[in-house]
């Protein structure tokens, strides 16, 4: 799948699966380095014109894939690149 950065409502993968292959592609790229905090689930819905629950099964693929982890009441943090 291309990551051109933006959402493709239309397209044949899920929206969810394109948000996460978008937040992989800048963790690998260095954008959102190690340690560095996402933007919140608010913000990613807001930049990507999806819902917070859309942003959330996003966040839980890079999760399972050890990319990032959650500091509950402080937000989710890079913890290692693809």
């Amino acid at each position: 799948m291309p990551v051109s950065g933006e959402i493709d409502h239309e397209g044949p993968d899920p929206v969810y699966v394109q948000l996460a292959a978008i937040l992989r592609a800048r963790i690998g790229s260095g954008e959102l380095p190690h340690g560095r905090a996402l933007p919140s689930r608010e913000r990613l819905a807001a930049e990507f014109g999806v819902s917070r629950g859309t942003c959330e099964k996003a966040l839980a693929i890079l999760r399972e894939e050890g990319l990032v982890k959650t500091s509950f009441g402080r937000g989710v943090y890079v913890t290692k690149r693809p």
